[in-house]
Order: structure tokens, then sequence, then C-alpha cells
């Protein structure tokens, strides 16, 4: 089976629609998808719909913006129960969030020399129900000031780069309580991409299987081989499960592609078992 825990279509940051990556994954052989858009479930109807035609599995999942200490860490959960009030309110103040710092954060684009108005951005936001920064760093490619996402990110919209402006997260030790109380497995994404480690260090780790984590996303584009090799030593110690995915955005992040990475089918059928059993 070819299992695939982690992907993003329009209604988030990817550049597929939700039927569309259905679509692509099946033609591409994937056994299992998950759609995991950020902070929304509401691409999963048509994926689910999709996915029934084309004779694909579709787990349907969820991406939340949390942080640890002020700094960003995503919490992948699947199965949760979509109309949960609590977790629904907390996913509005989210996408609250990030609409609420598009102003100050052209604010500061237009201070570094590179002006963008609300209507350039938002021609980038498709079906997406919030603006995220990677519509803004879309944007800035079609103006010409970076050549892609990933520099837009690397020079100017990262947490702590000259255009960044903070945002409300869902501390992440409530965002595990929420997703658990709606009936979620939860699944911390890379958790140590691009040089987080020192954020959420081992210990760390350890320390959330007793608030409700499930496990972590280990094979991932942006951990390395060494990372890994540490990342699954510790998940066998704490009891904690060990996905893998490609965490897909389409053209968004073009190394990304489809099935680069992928979850174990006996770790599937375990997040299934667990579902079921918080139902």
């Amino acid at each position: 089976m070819i299992i695939d825990l982690h992907t993003h279509s329009s209604v988030s940051d990817g550049t597929d629609s939700p039927a569309g990556l259905v679509t692509k994954a099946a033609r591409q052989g994937l056994d299992v998808l998950a759609l995991t858009d950020h902070d929304t479930f509401a691409g999963l109807d048509e994926a689910g719909r999709t996915a029934a035609e084309v004779g694909i599995e579709l787990l349907r999942g969820i991406e939340m913006s949390t942080q640890r200490n002020g700094h960003s860490v995503h919490l992948l959960g699947y199965g949760a129960r979509e109309d949960d009030p609590a977790l629904g309110a907390e996913l509005t103040r989210v996408r609250a969030g990030r609409d609420d710092r598009l102003g100050p954060l052209l604010d500061r684009l237009a201070e570094l020399g590179m002006p963008l108005t609300e209507a350039e951005v938002l021609v980038h936001v498709g079906q997406s129900p919030s603006i995220g920064r990677p519509h803004v760093a879309d944007a800035m490619v079609a103006a010409g000031y970076v050549a892609d996402r990933a520099e837009a990110f690397d020079r100017f919209l990262a947490d702590g780069g000259p255009a960044h402006v903070p945002r409300y997260a869902t501390p992440l030790g409530r965002a595990i309580a929420l997703l658990r109380g709606a009936g979620a497995v939860t699944v911390i994404a890379h958790p140590w991409g691009r040089d987080r480690e020192r954020q959420l260090p081992a210990e760390v780790l350890v320390e959330l299987v007793d608030q409700g984590l499930d496990g972590i996303e280990v094979d991932h584009f942006d951990h390395r081989p060494d990372q890994r090799e540490r990342l699954r030593a510790l998940a066998d110690r704490a009891g904690l499960l060990v996905t893998g995915s490609s965490d897909h955005h389409g053209l968004g992040k073009v190394d990304h592609e489809l099935a680069r990475h992928t979850t174990a089918p006996e770790v599937y059928a375990e997040i299934r078992r667990r579902i079921a059993g918080r139902r």
C-alpha cells in the first residue's frame, strides 16, 4: 500500500483543488491519501466524493496552526468530529488571526520596497477560507520581487524574518486536547524541520505523550537522515507512532511530490483503530 498522510489543496495553500489532488493521487498509484488543509475542513467533502469515484481511500484530516513558547508548531489531526463546537470555535479564531495580519504584513513589505495591494494577494487565495503567508508569497512572485515561494519565505516571510508579523495560534497543549476531545489522532508535523530541534527537543516530545500526542512525522522532506534516525529511536522509546508523508502543495512546493515519503501500512491501521475507538 502507498499511503501519504499530509497533503494540501487550494482550500489552504496548495495549488490543486481537493478533487484534482485526489485524482492526481489515484493516477500516481496511491492507495490512501490524507487531506490536511490548514485550520479548515472545508475541502474534505469534495475530496471524499472524488475519492469514492476514483477508488482511493481518503483519510479526513487537518493541520492546526499551534505554538509553543512563541514558536510555530504544526499539528496534524486525523478523523476529528468536524462539527465539534469547541474545535470549530478555535479554528475560527485561528483563521481570523491569519486574516487580521494581512494589512500589517503588507505595510512591512512596502517599507522593504515591495509594495503589494490586498487585491494582488486575493488573486492567489482561491478556495481558501483565510489568507496565509503562502498567498502573499505567490503575490510577491507575480510582482517579480522573488523567484518562488521558497525565496519569499527564506528572505522575508519566515518567523523572525524582516516582513514577519506574528498572529494568533493555538497553544500546542490546548490544540492536542481539542483534537483529542473531538476524537482525532494527533501527530506533530515535521517537528525538527528547518532547525526547530531546539524548539521541540526530545524531552518535550516525550512529555507531550502524557498530554495526548499520538505520533510524530519522521519521514519528511525537511528532516535530515540523522534527524530521522534519532526521531525514530525517540518514538520507539516513547511509544509514539511514526508517520511519513510528502506535505504536497502542488506547485507551491515543487520538491514535495506525492508519496515522496510514505507511512507504513501497520501504522495507518493503528491510526484507523484509534480513530474508531474514540468515536
